[in-house]
Formats: C-alpha cells, structure tokens, sequence
C-alpha cells in the first residue's frame, strides 16, 4: 500500500519537483545540443536565434543560413551531414557597408533593417543566396566553396522575400510577395527579372502567405510559405505548371513546443517606458512552426524546418519529419500530420556526426579572430579595436554615443537558452572623462552594467532603459567582473558583479526582457564603451568572456530504464493506476492506489522509446483504437508499437509520453475522472492541458 508519506509528497511537492531537477544539471557547464546522443534530436535545434532559414543539400552535405539583419559579419554558413549537428563555415558577408546607416553614422541606424529572409541555392557548381538588403535592394551572392570566398552583386529587381528555382529546361524562377504571391523569369546572369515574365499566381485572399521556399518535385512544382495573422502557420501551394494554377494546403497549424507568446512591444517610438503587450497564459500567437521548407535526405525521408517565435531569446529553428500524403508533404508523422514533435528519430542520412554545436560563445581574445559566435551592432569602425594592442585581451576605444542604442563598436552574441549566463572580465585603468564601457543586455528597451568614468573617479552603474533606474555605487577599483544572468523561460534576467571574480552580488532590479519589433531580434549579450561628451575618450579591456549555461541538455533527467516509477499529471495532479487492465488517473489518496497500483517498471525499447510494465501483474500499458477514452489498456503481452512510448522531455522536469501507434500522447481529461487516453496533439503552453506528467522513483 502507499504510504501516506508517499501520498503527502505528491501534494506537497506538485510544484517543488519540477525544479528540483535542476541542481542535477547544473554541474554540466556545456552549451546546447540537440543531438541527445541516444538516436534522437530534440527542437529547437538551436536553442538561440536562427530566423528565416533556408536549407539545401549538395551530395551528402547539408548547409544553412538565416537572417542576420543589421549585425555583421551576416549571414552564417552552416554545414551539417546529419541535419541536427552543424558547424559554421564562414559568414557569406563579412562586412557589408552600403550607407551610413550601417555604420551608425549621420545619426542613423538600420535597426530592423538590413540582410532579410535569405534564399540559398546551388547549381551547376555555384553556390547562391539571394536576400533582400532594406533600402538597398536585393544582393546576390556567390561562391565556388560554401567556406567562400562569396561574392556580393545588386541585383537591378527588388524582390523581397525571394525564393528562386532553377528549373530542369534552363529556365530560373523568382517567387515573392505576401497574400499575393508573384512569379517572374530571371536573367541569366540572375540580376534582373525577364521583361514580360512577372505574373499573379496567387491572388490575394487565397490563404497564401509570405517567406516563400519553391521546389519541384516528381514533375509538380511546390512553394511552402507561412501567414502570421492571427496565429503562424504553414501552407504548401502546389501546381503542375510553374505559372500555376495552385492550390493551396495548411502543412504545418499549432506546434508550439509547449512555448507561448508572453510579452511584446509593438510600438517603439513612444518611450520609453515602452508600451508591454503581455498575454494570456495559453495564448500561442507568434509561436507556432512557420516559415521554412523541406528537403530529402539519401535515404528517402522528406525532413522539412521552419522557425518560431521563442519570445525573448529570438527566433528559432526547429527540424520536422515529413509525412507526404496524397502529394502533400506535411510537418509531422502520420496520425498526428501538421504538428511537430518535440523529439524524435535523427535522419537516416547514413552519416553519423559528432555531437557538436556551429558556435562558440566563450572566448579569452587570445586569439588573432574574434570567436565566430560574436557579431559587431552595425559595420564596426575597425581601427577603434583591438585584439594585438595588448595580446589576451579585447581592446575597445571608446567612441561618442548619448546610450547604448547608438554606441558604435557594441559586440553581441545572442542570448541562449533555456537560461544563460554571461560574464566578463573588465580593466578600466585607461577610461577617461565621460567613458562607460561593460556588459549589456541589447534590446529594446536595453539595459546594462558597466563603469562610468567622470572626473570625480568613478562608478559602478545599473541602468534599465524600460523603468529609468538607475543604480551606482562608488568603487576605484580597475579590475571587475559583471555578469548578466537570464532566463528566456520566464524573459527576466538580472545583473550582478564580483570584485574577485567568484563572489557575485546582484545590483539593480530584475529586467524584463520583451520582444519587440525594432530589432527584430532577440536580446543579445553586449560589450560596450563608448564616451558621453561627443568625443572619442580612453579604451576598456576586456580580458575574457564566459558563457555558462545551466540547463543546456534537452534531456534534463536521464530516462529511467529499469527503474519502478510513479507518473503524476499536471493538470490535476493525478496519479496513474492500472485499475481493471485500464490506465486510470485517480487522486493520490485514492483506494485505487493499493497493492502497488500506480507503480510501473520503465524499459528500454532504444531510440529514446519506453514500454511501461505495471508490477502488480506484469501487463504492458497499451494503445487500442482510436486511442480515445478507454483505450489505453494494460495487456498481458507487449502489442509492439502499440506498447512503446517516445520519451519526450520539456526541460522544466516534466514529460511527455508519445504512442508509436499513432503518434499521438499519453493523456488525461483534467478533473474529469475518466479512464487516459492517447490522443493529444501536443501541450499547452501551461502543461495543464492532460498530456504532461512527471515522474518519481515508486515508493517501496
């Protein structure tokens, strides 16, 4: 029977547990990895910022890139040969100076701005990307090799959001626009559109959206493209000719990974304070799959990747399986089309890479380059830094700026997830009147911690843009160390500092970390100087920057193979019982959990995948029919496919359980008090929608 102190530790901790599981992660200072080394790949596959990507395949390579905007160096080549490991090349544009907005000059900033929704393609041995450069037109790019050198070209047509086909009888396609969806011929030399060639080939009104992908396949031409009001999701348009007529699909509706939309600002003109947008608990918004597009791998399997809102830590890229259905290629697996999961198999590609991630974020400036995770704000004036004028550290001269917003030369990284923690190492000896220089939070509103030189000495400064506080505290000493600690769960972050370097103390209030559609990017770690009175001032230097991630592994708790577990809901905190050869939930203290009842033995099945074995009788949980009420049974003999569990982790200490049979998941009607089923899609946001559960070891 169950102990009462069993049954007591279920209410007591209902919400305890789901923390509790941390501390066991914490001593792993790794970064994210989405390979779980086991056979399997969790989303996102950065858990960072990589918006608009675009992806192909060239024999058995795969490479990537995505937006950059207005940082540079922009556009990040990717390489990868299993789809879920990659490492970065090059970046295709170095530096790409076109006005005085990109170097933060006359007053001006391209914010917002800059290398959108890039288009990468390769044919006849050229590599191409094509992207529109805001108030600059569309640029092309090309290279031989994919680690470059690239080439930049104007192209004389302007198409926003362009995607390009060369077809199989030489003709070379450009497909653009949202809502209405345009097509015309390109040039040979791809810089200009054939005359006579632009057409409608899907008007507005017909459900089509923006961020197109164009392929063809098997004779049948398909362009995958995303709409984001009300909610994100997925189309595939489909048509025989290339001029259309189409028609129209919903491919991929309402996978958010258990993600929701929480706070915005939209407009950023008035303030700050800036006006916060903040949501409902569930609300999902921005945050389902959209804009992306699909590939097939060597061994047959269609894959397809698309991106998500992921509020404040920016947008970021997730890998789907495809399931093609009468000539449809859906995100998903078949049973659940149109929804994501969370986990699953890697992609049979026949190559198995290294566990690695395309981006290291610490760096000791001991060497002659800059890391390749780091991205100047703007194009950098690049006789103000440095990394030889005193060898181990980044020197940086401080230039005139009035904030952060406008500093020149601020050099970001961006923010990690689930949580992050960065931190510096900071000399000041030869700031000068009116320099400031430290670690930021770059966003809008921003927020920072630094030094402030004046001619009465210097402070320690907390500045949070949003609320106007303002934090010194008197300090002369040249040495100091600051750190930023957030969490992209919750979008709050904290600074602090340390005079010794172990020892931190938290200065100034908690900051909340909003997405806004200024930038549009997400919050970015920052190092800054620059000086207040309009001139050039001294220098900082920084010794060395680290950044520490507590909760980088997407699998937070080893699954417990061969161990007796516990599962308890989280909808309503129910415990699962094998009552009459059904699933039951019932209420801990229930009679139904005697004799052993809601304890099950956890076994392997590989690839990350569980059967569940009840002790009191040695039946296999199961999934019948349609998988609804009742149907999850306990059968005397393992059903196979039918009996076997993906195991999904959702990185705050709780699961998900997903059936083999129909891809659907292991779930509970809240306070229902009917028997579980297995036919939810996916989770809320707030995990209390019956399909998230947590477990513990079974009392003895």
């Amino acid at each position: 029977m169950k102990s009462q102190r069993t049954i007591n530790y279920w209410h007591d901790r209902q919400v305890l547990i789901l923390i509790a599981v941390f501390p066991l992660v914490l001593q792993a200072q790794q970064t994210w990895l989405a390979d779980n080394g086991n056979g399997t790949y969790s989303n996102p596959i950065f858990y960072e910022e990589f918006s608009d990507p675009d992806m192909i395949r060239v024999g058995d390579d795969y490479y990537l890139t995505g937006t950059t905007m207005h940082t540079m160096p922009g556009l990040p080549i990717l390489h990868s040969r299993d789809l879920v490991n990659w490492e970065l090349l090059t970046y295709a544009a170095p530096r790409l100076d076109l006005g005085p907005e990109m170097r933060m000059e006359d007053g001006q900033d391209m914010y917002g701005q800059g290398i959108w929704a890039p288009c990468l393609r390769y044919h006849e041995g050229t590599y191409y990307i094509f992207s529109n450069v805001n108030k600059h037109g569309t640029q092309l790019f090309t290279a031989t090799n994919p680690a470059g050198p690239w080439r930049q070209e104007q192209m004389r047509a302007n198409l926003h959001d362009v995607t390009v086909l060369f077809d199989d009888d030489g003709k070379i396609y450009a497909v653009w626009g949202y809502n209405e969806v345009k097509m015309a011929q390109l040039t040979p030399d791809l810089l200009d559109v054939v005359p006579g060639t632009e057409q409608i080939i899907v008007p507005a009104g017909s459900g089509a959206g923006e961020g197109s992908h164009m392929y063809k396949i098997e004779g049948n031409y398909y362009i995958t493209n995303t709409n984001y009001d009300p909610v994100c999701y997925m189309v595939c348009l489909r048509s025989d000719h290339p001029y259309g007529p189409y028609e129209i699909q919903v491919i991929s509706a309402e996978e958010n990974l258990g993600e929701a939309q929480r706070l915005r600002i939209f407009n950023t003109q008035d303030g700050p304070p800036f006006e916060v947008v903040r949501y409902p608990e569930n609300y999902v918004g921005c945050i389902p799959m959209h804009q992306g597009g699909i590939i097939q791998v060597q061994s047959g399997e269609w894959w397809g990747w698309s991106m998500l809102d992921y509020n404040s830590v920016g947008r970021v890229t997730a890998l789907s399986p495809v399931t093609w259905e009468n000539g449809w290629p859906y995100f998903g697996l078949p049973g659940n089309l149109k929804r994501t999961p969370r986990t699953w198999v890697k992609p049979n590609t026949g190559f198995t890479s290294p566990r690695q991630a395309p981006f290291d974020r610490d760096d000791d400036f001991s060497g002659p380059e800059l890391k390749n995770a780091w991205q100047w704000n703007h194009v950098p004036s690049d006789d103000s830094w440095s990394l030889s004028e005193r060898i181990g550290y980044l020197r940086m001269h401080t230039l005139p700026a009035t904030s952060l917003w406008n500093a020149r030369n601020t050099l970001t990284q961006r923010g990690v997830g689930p949580e992050s923690s960065a931190t510096i190492d900071l000399e000041t000896v030869q700031l000068e009147d009116g320099d400031v220089a430290g670690l930021g939070l770059l966003n809008l509103p921003f927020a920072w911690i630094g030094i402030v030189k004046t001619k009465a000495g210097q402070v320690l400064r907390f500045y949070d843009q949003q609320t106007g506080y303002l934090v010194d505290a008197s300090t002369d000493i040249q040495r100091i160390w600051l750190r930023v600690h957030a969490n992209f769960e919750k979008d709050r972050a904290q600074f602090s500092y340390s005079t010794d370097g172990d020892r931190f103390l938290p200065l100034g209030n908690e900051v909340e970390l909003p997405y806004q559609l200024r930038t549009f990017q997400g919050v970015r770690y920052a190092l800054f100087a620059y000086n207040v009175y309009g001139h050039p001032g001294g220098y900082a230097d920084f010794n060395q920057m680290t950044v520490d991630e507590p909760r980088c592994k997407p699998l937070t708790r080893p699954i417990p193979y061969g161990e007796v577990i516990t599962l308890m809901n989280l909808a309503d905190s129910t415990i699962m019982v094998n009552w009459r050869n059904h699933l039951r939930p019932v209420v801990p203290n229930s009679i139904f959990t005697k004799d052993r009842t809601f304890a099950f033995s956890v076994l392997d099945r590989g690839l990350g995948r569980i059967a569940l074995q009840s002790v009191v009788n040695g039946g296999f949980v199961s999934v019948k029919g349609q998988a609804g009420m009742a149907e999850v049974r306990i059968e005397n003999v393992d059903q196979g496919d039918a009996s076997t569990f993906q195991w999904v982790d959702m990185l705050d200490g709780s699961i998900m359980l997903m059936s083999l049979y129909n891809h659907r998941y292991l779930n509970v009607d809240p306070v229902a008090g009917s028997l579980c089923s297995a036919d939810a899609r996916g989770a809320q946001p707030d995990r209390k929608g019956g399909a998230c559960f947590v477990w513990q070891k079974a009392s003895k």
